[in-house]
Order: C-alpha cells, then sequence, then structure tokens
C-alpha cells in the first residue's frame, strides 16, 4: 500500500471519528433536553420529533452513506432546536 493511500485512509477514519463523536453528543444533548422538558412539567407536544431523530441516527437508511454522519447531525440539531423552541413557547393551558 501506498503511504499517500494509507494517509488517505487514515485521514478519512479521523473525520469519520470525529463526525461520530459529535452525533453522540448531540443525541446526549437531545435526551437531556426531552428530560429537563419532562421534569419541569412542560408539555412534550413534539414526541415524535425526538423519536424520529433518534431513528433516524440508529437506522442504516440515510440521505449519505454512515461515514459521513453530517446528515444525522442535521437530524438531531433540527430535533433539538425544535423541542427547545418548545420550552420557550407559551405556556400550556391552565399554567
Amino acid at each position: 500500500m501506498s503511504t499517500e493511500l494509507t494517509v488517505l485512509l487514515v485521514v478519512a477514519a479521523v473525520l469519520a471519528a470525529v463526525t461520530l463523536g459529535v452525533a453522540v453528543v448531540l443525541l446526549i444533548r437531545l435526551v437531556r433536553t426531552r428530560r429537563a422538558l419532562r421534569r419541569a412539567g412542560l408539555p412534550v407536544e413534539r414526541q415524535w420529533v425526538f423519536w424520529g431523530a433518534v431513528a433516524y441516527l440508529l437506522l442504516p437508511a440515510d440521505l449519505l452513506p454512515d461515514p459521513v454522519y453530517l446528515d444525522d447531525i442535521g437530524v438531531l440539531l433540527l430535533a433539538l432546536r425544535s423541542m427547545r423552541s418548545a420550552a420557550d413557547g407559551p405556556p400550556a393551558p391552565g399554567r
């Protein structure tokens, strides 16, 4: 194997590991946000967003191949943003 190919494979592996790490960190933040919203008594009417993001991360069918986790990161960021906006939204009736 040539040196250039070895360097390319190492760089690709490092990039894949970094993007996977970012996706895992975002998944953890998403789970913590969901728990915080439930503990605060805020209605989590967007639970489908949470479960959809988790399923998209875990299921093998992706828009981009799995060594590139950019689509997974995007879905997790959108879900996190949606759940945070639910916390910042108007108070639930009766509160």
